[in-house]
């Protein structure tokens, strides 16, 4: 769709506000829902979450978050399927598999299909849009996106890519005159808009003020009444949120009666699914009941009762018996360690005598916190993943199904490596005790789920916690029984998710559970390195084995020939670590360093040519990112009709058809965001001149923690990394988990 740069509709005449009367209307529109509406939303759960225990994905996922200069890129991208989809082939989806029969046989939905393509492509054309977005606004509205466009023009702007000013361009090219810029209609899509790209920045709510302000810089006539009918839409919810610390003392909050307060807007669906989140997490601790020692008379009772046996009602049907015992069978017999029967609940001297055989002072204490609650937080860095290996064998080891769960396949093989060394003969017996949470949640791996739906575990440590966006939290949550221990565990210095919300954070900073620090340090120089910037200090370190390299250069242009030169021969014939075990990083994808550039320049070094097969050739090295937040490192072997052939790090393959492959990307450069839940044995960090707005310290921690052996930074950003470290830890998100967790904690004490 083109630019039309002429902005918002012209007025349809009548009185223009002030902006001292768009200022009152605002504040009294807070006021009203301040009166009105309670802080919690509660209500029905958010659609794509699904029913409490199944394996329903979030109904719509988030781009990476945008790094500067990179939020119109993403806005424009279609959105990306769940990560928590199965790896495998999956079912037919909408109709059911006779229908899709009688379809094949009629063709009268193909036929349907293609009448909507058409009317739907005639109604943007004449609104001057392109007949491209056709597809995408028949997927968004269905069969009747014709009408629905004709009669709404402006929810072409809930289509990819599409911008305020265009979508006011095609109401002109429908509408004429009559498109006028305080139209109700153009009020319903604007806001959303703007939430929308706030989600892109991980933010799950926004204040009031901020989606006025947002208005007002898109000449809506009435941002209050643009909001108050988005809210009567339903497709936006108000809450409010009282305001504590510094927020309440800039508020004026010095009058206790009367705490100040904030209100906050959220799409329906986040807002949901924060409140569905907060739910779960207190019903979690609440129907936490922590297991009793057994003495020895009880245990001679036991011993002598033999095992519980499930009993057939006296009435049941002729049979049932039978069929209990079929689908125990279907089951499956249990992995070694985990309960049979009644579910494992040892008591405190058990968990005591675990913790006392730990291996560290840190392990110790996770062990101890789990033993009495529901819901732990486990913190630090890469070598306190120890701890929690520690955790499982101990679950393990006292009769509890215990499973992890990591971000990445890289991430579940080095935990299964830490498991294997500490955990003695269950584990070199090749005992699964780790999976990805995208193969947990599908069914892929891990132990499966229950009979009534739920995962069948006891106790879940779920690893990269500070990764789990406010959807898959929720999803997370709605997986789990009563009963069921929980550990989030993760680097509070790294970035956050990919999508909305900062879940791990919020958690922290609510003191709503235990949380355990790991005293166990990171080793070795970067070790040392990133622990300082983790603190707000960028000190030199003691590098012998040059395990630390800063090097310096005056433009980007500069900065991309060192990068490469380091990647392509330095660090390989120095260091003896190999071109494909090194990667190079960059805040962002454009700009004159940015992935685009640096990939194109390694390209050009490592494996030169003409990219015959949609900008890629064979020896590639790309990554694939099927979800947001969520990468895969491949290389290409071939290509054909087909689609891309691509050999994965793990040694799998996989063909990535033609209208999958705008979700590949070369990969020897990668964002930080790209590269979370991955290290390599080699980083090479540049930082160009223009990478000041995006510098933060959680950025520079996580760049830098990516490096195994060793780090080299390509620095041509003068004093805005020093200044980034010290001054700015991390970009603001606003959510609403603390205040609606203290409302849910509130309501059940």
């Amino acid at each position: 769709m083109s630019d039309t740069g002429n902005g918002a509709p012209e007025g349809a005449g009548g009185a223009q506000l002030t902006p001292e009367e768009k200022a009152a209307r605002v504040a009294q529109l807070r006021k009203d829902m301040l009166s009105t509406r309670p802080q919690g939303l509660g209500g029905a759960r958010p659609e794509g979450l699904g029913p409490r225990g199944s394996a329903a994905a979030p109904a719509q996922r988030t781009a990476e978050p945008a790094e500067p200069g990179e939020q119109a890129e993403q806005a424009a991208a279609p959105a990306a399927p769940s990560p928590v989809a199965p790896s495998g082939p999956s079912g037919p989806s909408g109709p059911t598999v006779a229908a899709a029969a009688t379809a094949a046989t009629t063709g009268a939905p193909d036929e349907q299909h293609d009448d909507a393509l058409q009317a739907t492509a005639a109604v943007l054309t004449a609104g001057g849009a392109p007949a491209d977005l056709a597809p995408a606004a028949v997927a968004e509205f269905g069969e009747g996106a014709a009408e629905r466009l004709r009669t709404d023009p402006w929810a072409v702007l809930g289509l990819p890519g599409v911008r305020p000013e265009q979508a006011d361009g095609f109401a002109r090219g429908l509408l004429g005159p009559d498109a006028g810029p305080g139209d109700a209609r153009r009020a319903r899509a604007l806001v959303p808009w703007l939430l929308e790209q706030a989600v892109l920045r991980g933010h799950s709510a926004l204040d009031l003020a901020e989606v006025a302000a947002g208005l007002e810089r898109l000449r809506m006539p009435d941002p209050a009444a643009a909001i108050q009918s988005a809210v009567e839409d339903g497709r936006v919810l108000p809450s409010q949120e009282e305001l504590t610390g510094p927020e309440a003392h800039a508020a004026g909050g010095e009058d206790d009666d009367e705490p100040p307060t904030r209100t906050l807007l959220a799409l329906e669906r986040l807002a949901m699914a924060e409140d569905t989140l907060a739910e779960e997490l207190v019903k979690l601790m609440a129907t936490f009941v922590p297991g009793e020692d057994v003495g020895e008379a009880d245990a001679e009772e036991a011993a002598a009762a033999g095992p519980e046996q499930e009993t057939v009602p006296s009435d049941a049907a002729p049979g049932a018996e039978e069929q209990e015992d079929d689908s125990a069978e279907a089951e499956g017999p249990g992995e070694p360690g985990e309960a049979v029967g009644a579910p494992a609940a040892p008591g405190p001297t058990a968990w005591e005598a675990a913790a006392a055989a730990a291996p560290s002072s840190s392990a110790t204490a996770l062990i101890r916190a789990v033993a009495d609650g529901a819901l732990v937080l486990h913190t630090g860095g890469e070598a306190s993943r120890a701890e929690p290996a520690a955790l499982i064998a101990a679950a393990r080891g006292l009769g509890l199904r215990a499973w992890a769960a990591a971000w990445t396949d890289q991430g579940r093989d080095s935990f299964a490596a830490l498991h294997a060394a500490g955990a003695g003969a269950e584990a070199q017996a090749g005992t699964p005790v780790v999976t990805t949470l995208a193969d947990l949640l599908s069914g892929v791996g891990g132990p499966g789920r229950a009979p009534d739906g739920m995962l069948a575990l006891d106790l879940l440590v779920v690893l990269d916690a500070p990764l789990l966006d406010l959807e898959l939290a929720a999803t997370v949550l709605e997986s789990l029984a009563d009963g069921t221990r929980l550990v989030l565990s993760g680097d509070p210095g790294q970035l956050w998710s990919a999508g909305p919300g900062r879940i791990f954070a919020d958690l922290l900073a609510a003191k709503v559970c235990p949380a355990v620090a790991s005293r166990t340090p990171d080793f070795g120089p970067i070790g040392e390195l990133v622990s300082g910037v983790g603190i707000g200090e960028l000190q030199p370190v003691d590098a012998p084995d040059k395990e630390v390299v800063i090097l310096t250069a005056k433009d980007a242009g500069e900065a991309v020939h060192r990068a490469v030169q380091l990647l392509t021969d330095s660090i390989p014939r120095a260091l003896g670590i190999p071109a494909e075990q090194v990667v190079l990083l960059t805040p962002g994808h454009g700009g004159a360093a940015g992935t685009r550039v640096l990939n194109a320049a390694a390209k050009a070094r490592l494996n030169p040519g003409p990219g015959r097969f949609g900008g890629f050739d064979p020896g590639d090295r790309v990554v694939d990112s099927p979800a947001p937040g969520v990468t895969h490192p491949a290389r290409v072997l071939d290509a054909d009709a087909t689609g891309l052939h691509l050999e994965y790090v793990d040694g799998s393959r996989r063909t990535v058809p033609p209208a999958e492959a705008a979700r590949l990307r070369h990969g020897w450069a990668l964002t930080a965001h790209q590269a979370l839940g991955r290290r390599w044995p080699g980083a090479v960090v540049v930082l160009p001149e223009d990478a000041a707005p995006a510098l933060t310290r959680q950025w520079v921690y996580t760049a830098f923690g990516r490096a195994e052996r060793h780090l080299s930074v390509v620095h041509a950003a003068g004093p805005a990394l020093a200044q980034a470290v010290a001054e700015r830890p991390a970009q603001s998100r606003t959510t609403r988990l603390r205040a609606v967790l203290a409302e849910n904690a509130a309501s059940v004490s």
